[in-house]
């Protein structure tokens, strides 16, 4: 038997739709599905090792090691740019990172006020464009940014754009594509490169299937 993998999962629906794939491709653990308040479930053969952490903290866990690998968005992987390996996308939690605003408004040409949670990206974004922008870093209700005038445009995750349609925003452009991708902390696949690249074939095997 090769060494325990340690996992890092996170919580909330997305969590559980990349365990089912785990468990699908035969890195099942029951104790996960009990629910209760353990925080660390192995499996009953001892080949993985889950918990479940904020979304936006698995990067972390993996690039400090507490855990060999993880499942983090791209938003999360282009914003922080944590030191890990992108080892597969696994095609979960599709979304899209956009650029919104009223429909229509005229932008002006001096510099672009732009309210975001993801500050590298829309900068990094604009300076592709070569805009000049003024990036305004909000935590939440980012919609309310351009209707009250705070923003020109804002760039957030698009899932459905219904909560952007309700506000009469809109999609202007698209950023890039976001999914959910296994990441591995860059010593553990030094040393557990077995391990991993089993866990890379078997999970793309599920995916196909």
């Amino acid at each position: 038997m090769g060494e325990t993998l340690n996992v890092a999962l996170p919580k909330g629906r997305l969590g559980d739709k990349v365990y089912k794939l785990m468990e699908s491709a035969g890195y099942g653990c029951p104790e996960v599905l009990s629910g209760g308040r353990k925080l660390i479930f192995e499996s009953p053969e001892g080949t993985v090792r889950y918990f479940f952490v904020k979304p936006s903290d698995v990067a972390i866990y993996v690039e400090r090691g507490a855990a060999d690998v993880g499942v983090a968005g791209k938003d999360i992987l282009l914003e922080y740019c944590p030191e890990v390996y992108e080892l597969l996308d696994l095609g979960l939690g599709k979304c899209r990172m956009c650029v919104c605003g009223v429909p229509g408004r005229p932008m002006g040409a001096g510099k672009l006020r732009v309210a975001t949670k993801f500050s590298k990206i829309a900068r990094d974004y604009y300076a592709g464009l070569g805009r000049s922008v003024d990036i305004i870093h909000l935590n939440g209700s980012i919609e309310l940014a351009p209707i009250l005038g705070l923003s020109d445009v804002i760039v957030d995750i698009v899932e459905t754009g219904a909560t952007l349609r309700e506000n009469g925003l809109g999609v202007l452009s698209e950023v890039c594509p976001i999914s959910a991708r296994l990441i591995a902390n860059k010593v553990s696949y030094k040393f557990k490169y077995e391990e991993l690249t089993e866990l890379v074939r078997r999970l793309r095997g599920a995916l196909e299937a």
